[in-house]
């Protein structure tokens, strides 16, 4: 039954995200995103990581596809404004698709690591909010830094401007 799991939520995963990337509908592709990440939490539960499995659902899922898809909408795209593609996008595909290939064969021809337990103490909840709020307070106050300034551009370059006419 396991293995039927892992292999529903892998195939979920990778078709979705395959999806994504070939979808030409920019709100579709958010949709076929979020249904990716539901594959990835699905398989972080199977490796009994729930914690990571809620906050990815809680991060990625929650916020920023609900950010992406603001962004999709304040800026109204639609497919059939879209450009077709230059050669030189298609050749970097094809040269990106190759090393992806490559990797993905590399690893699959690797010795398997062994499964000893980690040394040290089990991470604990409170383990993890002591580093967030100690050690990584700065980055994380960064990234959500950076969030805002990201959703202040997409409001100011998705504003509608009215002509101003003369007052004389």
């Amino acid at each position: 039954m396991a293995n039927l799991l892992f292999y529903i939520f892998a195939f979920l995963t990778v078709a979705c995200a395959a999806l994504v990337v070939v979808n030409k509908n920019p709100v579709n592709g958010a949709m076929f995103l979020l249904l990716s990440l539901v594959g990835m939490a699905g398989l972080f539960v199977m490796l009994d990581a729930a914690l990571l499995a809620f906050v990815l659902l809680l991060v990625y899922a929650g916020a920023v596809v609900a950010l992406f898809l603001f962004i999709i909408m304040l800026l109204d795209t639609r497919p059939e404004h879209l450009k077709p593609f230059k050669k030189l996008s298609v050749f970097a595909a094809t040269v990106g698709g190759a090393l992806l290939l490559l990797g993905v064969y590399s690893l699959s021809h690797r010795v398997m690591l062994s499964s000893a337990p980690p040394a040290g103490p089990v991470p604990t909840l409170k383990n993890y909010a002591e580093q967030l709020f100690t050690t990584y307070l700065l980055p994380v106050q960064v990234v959500g830094f950076m969030l805002l300034i990201a959703m202040l551009g997409v409001i100011v370059l998705s504003k509608k401007f009215a002509p101003v006419e003369d007052a004389q």
